[in-house]
């Protein structure tokens, strides 16, 4: 993610929060906010859905920011996610392979609120399905992939930065355990990561375009599990909103982009999203 297109996310303003706040003290549960979302997915033909790391932290994939985040705990991780760093900085490239290795992303599994996305595809209500997500598990639960527009890439493949090889990431990772502590690329020798987008490298345009294109297309635009604060993703939620999409926030916590939400739900994604997709 370039520093540009991947600007970090931070706590939401202070009139989203007004709003989130107001809306949730009416007395109304979470439940109840879900149950009306729910009947705006009913009256919905194509839905867009956006997913940012929440959703995918009840498969025990940490978040990054989050107390419990991977930067968080581990400042070299991010460090590592920059691109020049992780070019110029050898040791750094060793370390990101040792991480690789153990990273619990390889025994998640999709949860509820995953599967609730797939059947809101079998409901033929699902336009596009936009993640920031890299973990894959949108795919593992079975979504079609040519719906998915994955626009911060994916830590399932392994890609050359000076040619076009591109493998599934256990094929490195056998490289690794087998004791090459830097592989390179088979093809042309150079440096290899993963198929993700780092800090310092753009983004697919194509990607942004999809998902742009989707968001002016939607009748209503679903985010989940994003604070709403990562350009240019977050942008497809005000772009459906002037095309007068309904735009329903499911987090667990405030959004930048609450104030322009028809409803707001904050809680458990598992539990909740199943109750809004129906």
């Amino acid at each position: 993610m370039t520093s540009e297109n991947a600007v970090p996310e931070s706590a939401a303003s202070e009139a989203a929060e007004d709003v989130a706040v107001t809306r949730v003290a009416t007395g109304a549960t979470a439940e109840d906010h879900a149950a009306i979302a729910a009947g705006l997915v009913d009256e919905s033909e194509r839905v867009v859905v956006l997913t940012g790391a929440g959703i995918s932290t009840d498969s025990r994939i940490p978040d990054f920011r989050g107390p419990q985040g991977i930067w968080t705990k581990n400042p070299g991780a991010e460090k590592a996610a920059t691109l020049q760093n992780y070019v110029a900085e050898p040791d750094l490239r060793r370390q990101a392979w040792r991480i690789r290795l153990d990273s619990p992303m390889w025994a998640a599994e999709p949860n509820p609120g995953h599967r609730a996305l797939l059947r809101l595809e079998r409901r033929n209500k699902l336009h596009t399905l936009v993640t920031q997500n890299v973990d894959g598990l949108h795919h593992a639960a079975g979504s079609d992939p040519a719906r998915i527009v994955e626009v911060h890439g994916t830590a399932r493949e392994v890609a050359c930065l000076h040619c076009d090889y591109r493998d599934p990431m256990q094929v490195a990772l056998d490289r690794v355990r087998q004791g090459e502590e830097d592989p390179d690329c088979p093809d042309c020798g150079g440096i290899l990561k993963s198929a993700t987008i780092s800090f310092g490298q753009n983004l697919v345009p194509d990607d942004i375009q999809r998902a742009n294109d989707a968001a002016l297309a939607c009748d209503l635009l679903l985010a989940v599990g994003s604070t709403l604060g990562v350009f240019p993703v977050a942008r497809v939620v005000p772009l459906a909103k002037q095309t007068g999409a309904s735009i329903v926030i499911l987090n667990g916590e405030a959004t930048e982009m609450d104030h322009l939400a028809d409803v707001v739900v904050r809680g458990s994604i598992s539990k909740l999203l199943p109750i809004i997709v129906g």
